[in-house]
C-alpha cells in the first residue's frame, strides 16, 4: 500500500503544533501510518463527532435523553458547547468509540457507516446493584451541523 504524499507545509504545521523538535519530527515521519493520518487531518477538522443520549435512568450527573456531548474531529471535547457536568464514567466509553471512528476515517471508510454506534456507561443501573445508566449514540457531522445541533439544544 503506497502512503498518501503529504505538503511539507502540512509537517510543518504539525511539528509546531505538537511542539516537536527536528530529530523528534524525523520520527514522526518515519512511522508510515503518520502519513495515512496527516492525510486525512485537514478532512478531519472539519468534522464533529457528536454523542447523543438516547436512554437514561437514574444518572446521577443528570445526563437526559437528548443531552449531547461534541468532540473535534481529532478527538478533542469542546467544553464550550458540553452539559455543565460531564460524567467521568461515560467519557471513556466516548473516548473507545472516537478511536474506532478515526481508524475507519484512515481508512477511508464513513464512520457513519459503522454497525455499531451505540455505547452505554459502565454503571449498570439500579436494577442490577449499580445506580443508573445512559446509552450514547455515535455520529459524525460536519462543523456547522454541529452548531446547529447545539443551538437547538439550547
Amino acid at each position: 500500500m503506497t502512503e498518501p504524499q503529504v505538503p511539507e507545509q502540512l509537517w510543518s504545521l504539525m511539528q509546531q503544533h505538537l511542539g516537536y523538535t527536528d530529530e523528534e519530527m524525523a520520527l514522526f515521519r518515519r512511522e508510515p501510518h503518520n502519513a495515512r493520518v496527516m492525510a486525512t487531518a485537514l478532512e478531519m477538522r472539519q468534522k464533529t463527532i457528536v454523542f447523543e443520549v438516547v436512554e437514561s435512568a437514574g444518572c446521577n450527573s443528570q445526563h437526559h435523553v437528548g443531552t449531547r456531548f461534541y468532540f473535534t474531529g481529532d478527538g478533542n471535547l469542546i467544553s464550550k458547547m458540553a452539559p455543565s457536568r460531564v460524567c467521568a464514567f461515560a467519557t471513556p466509553v466516548m473516548a473507545q468509540s472516537i478511536f474506532a471512528m478515526h481508524e475507519l476515517m484512515y481508512a477511508g471508510v464513513d464512520p457513519n457507516r459503522a454497525t455499531f454506534k451505540r455505547l452505554g456507561c459502565p454503571d449498570v443501573g439500579v436494577r442490577c446493584g449499580g445506580w443508573g445508566r445512559i446509552v450514547l449514540e455515535a455520529r459524525v457531522v460536519d462543523r456547522e451541523e454541529a452548531m446547529q445541533l447545539h443551538e437547538e439544544q439550547g
